[in-house]
């Protein structure tokens, strides 16, 4: 993620939520990463759906945050699980 990307994405945040916000994260895996997604979310309840094939787990959960910064943190520790796209 490069800085002008982050930056250009806070100010959407920004125009679209009253912080504190309910946020929706969506990403989807390859099956058997789904513990790291969920690691992301320890006090929150994720829900899984496997792909027709199996290959891929989509992992979705809503989070109560604070802020637009926030938000771009989970992200962020989500870049680093290997094979993961963000929704």
């Amino acid at each position: 993620m490069n800085e002008q990307w982050l930056i250009n994405f806070r100010e959407k945040l920004d125009q679209h939520y009253a912080w504190p916000a309910l946020y929706r994260f969506k990403f989807i895996v390859p099956t058997g990463k789904e513990a790291e997604v969920k690691a992301l979310f320890p006090n929150h309840t994720t829900t899984e759906r496997p792909s027709k094939n199996g290959n891929y787990t989509s992992v979705t959960t809503e989070a109560m945050l604070p802020s637009a910064d926030a938000v771009i943190e989970i992200y962020q520790a989500a870049a680093l699980i290997k094979g993961i796209i963000a929704l």
